[in-house]
């Protein structure tokens, strides 16, 4: 990934985001964007089972704005110590266009993401449901049309949240992950289990502490991993307005 054109894109995209959270009338107060800044700090970076970083702290910003289920979404992955990055540890940063809405109790949304990752740049579309009810279940469909055209993957998560206290409340999840790849890799292909607490720092900022464990459903994903499994975790910042 060439670092000019990485550091044009953030630039761009973030001078949209700002302007487009600037941009509402004062008229509009009550339907005014709504933005969102954070940062998380994780031992490991893990995705869709893949194990993205050696053993090294990897440090991931993030800024989204939305208006009226319109939302965008700027995110990126620093790790501290890549060494197939050699200089370059800022070795991924994606966009994220999406709409969500809802009917009652069910929830549904689409949107596009781009992926610009050192050496390799690829897009997916996506669409998801979900339903409001015990365990919240929600449905995700992704279909790559760029560097790994033809790629699918479709996650099934469940959630519940245990109250603690009158303002903090244990969050525990499970994600299930089915992936059919081009090159014929198709399979029940890993899971995740999640827990979390949020706890609230005055009216905007909210510190988060995070614990995953990752695992590969089958034996054919095993090996196509390269790994059973990763247990990771960290602590995240949000600071919403």
């Amino acid at each position: 990934m060439n670092c000019s054109r990485t550091r044009k894109l953030i630039t761009g995209i973030t001078a949209a985001a700002l302007l487009i959270a600037a941009g509402a009338p004062a008229v509009m107060a009550e339907e005014a964007p709504s933005a969102d800044a954070s940062v998380a700090f994780y031992s490991k970076y893990v995705w869709r089972g893949y194990e993205l970083s050696d053993d090294s702290l990897v440090i991931q910003p993030s800024l989204s704005v939305s208006y009226k289920g319109f939302g965008a979404n700027l995110w990126a992955n620093l790790d501290t110590d890549d060494a197939n990055a050699e200089t370059n540890l800022w070795n991924e940063t994606d966009f994220t266009l999406s709409y969500d809405g809802a009917y009652e109790k069910l929830g549904y949304g689409a949107g596009w993401i781009y992926y610009s990752v050192l050496g390799s740049d690829t897009q997916e579309f996506y669409a998801t449901v979900s339903y409001d009810t015990f365990l919240a279940p929600s449905l995700t469909l992704y279909y790559d049309t760029d560097g790994f055209a033809g790629d699918w993957y479709a996650n099934l998560s469940i959630g519940h949240s245990f109250a603690i206290a009158e303002k903090y409340s244990l969050d525990l999840g499970l994600a299930l992950g089915y992936y059919d790849q081009a090159g014929g890799y198709s399979e029940f292909h890993d899971g995740l289990l999640s827990a979390s607490m949020s706890f609230p720092v005055g009216e905007y900022v909210t510190i988060t502490p995070e614990l995953y464990w990752s695992f590969a459903l089958t034996d054919d994903a095993e090996d196509n991993i390269g790994d059973d499994s990763y247990v990771y975790g960290g602590l995240s910042a949000s600071f919403s307005f």
